[in-house]
This record gives structure tokens, sequence and C-alpha cells, in this order.
């Protein structure tokens, strides 16, 4: 099972407390990643990722074992830690301003 970590926000928005965890087969990518997460929350369809476009929103972040994956491309596949469940994937609304 592979754990996702939403923002306060979505987690509200998706109705869901804690972490989030997804069963996917195959090769597990941010896309098909967030593929499932949206098809079992409807209601961050739109939130995480254009609808048109499917590119990341710019105020969003994606993180895995302390690293920043949110240049990486959407069908790069995922660290193995968190295809097995070790690490989660972490979803971060980010701040800007000055």
């Amino acid at each position: 099972m592979i754990r996702v970590v939403l923002p306060p926000h979505l987690r509200t928005l998706a109705n869901v407390h804690g972490e989030v965890t997804l069963d996917l087969q195959g090769e597990v990518t941010q896309r098909s990643l967030l593929d499932a997460l949206e098809s079992e929350h409807p209601a961050l369809k739109g939130t995480i990722r254009d609808h048109a476009t499917q590119e990341r929103r710019k105020f969003v972040r994606f993180f895995a074992e302390e690293e920043d994956l949110s240049h990486e491309g959407p069908d790069a596949r995922l660290p193995e830690s968190v295809v097995g469940g070790k690490e989660p994937f972490i979803i971060v609304g980010a701040m800007a301003g000055g």
C-alpha cells in the first residue's frame, strides 16, 4: 500500500483523516498515483493538477525521502521506499509572498 500525506485543507476537502492509502498495480509514477488519488477522492480533481493539462499546480509540491520530486516528470517511477509503503508520498501546499 502506498501512503499519501495530504495538507490539511485537502484532507478536509477529501473528507479523510491522517494518511491516505492507495493500492496500485504495475509501475507507480506520479501520474498513476495522482490518477488513483483523484479516482478515490473525486473532490480533489483540479486541486493538485490542472483539469485540462494535468500539470502540477504551481503552488503544490511533492516530496518523498526528504527530496523534492515536484519537477520530476509525471511518468518518472517513484522511489521503492514509497512504492513499498515504507515512506509516504507527501503533497505540500507551497507558500509565496514577500
